[in-house]
């Protein structure tokens, strides 16, 4: 008898012990969220096509072209009504990430 106590009491020890374990799996972002959040916020206030061509570029695994790097940074500068030395300065940064 104090056996079958003893294993039902590990027993259930060992469940408790394994959900707590399991709930903070859980909690953790998976890689794919992670790339999605920071997509999310690199992606500022895009809207419509141009948002949509860039999460596309930034969640796949390949990296942006020079070609999607110029027609976002372009758009951007556009979206800030940039012009001459100042849209000049924001292209060359936003080209280098």
């Amino acid at each position: 008898m104090k056996k079958l106590l003893s294993l039902t009491a590990l027993g259930l020890a060992l469940s408790v012990g394994f959900g707590a374990h399991a709930a903070e799996d859980a909690k953790a972002p998976t890689k794919q969220q992670s790339k999605m959040a920071t997509c999310n916020k690199d992606a500022g206030e895009m809207k419509g096509d141009e948002r949509k061509a860039f999460m596309k570029t930034c969640l796949s695994n390949k990296p942006a072209t020079q070609q999607d790097k110029m027609k976002t940074c372009n758009a951007d500068a556009k979206a800030k009504t940039l012009k001459g030395d100042e849209r000049k300065a924001f292209m060359s940064e936003c080209l280098k990430k």
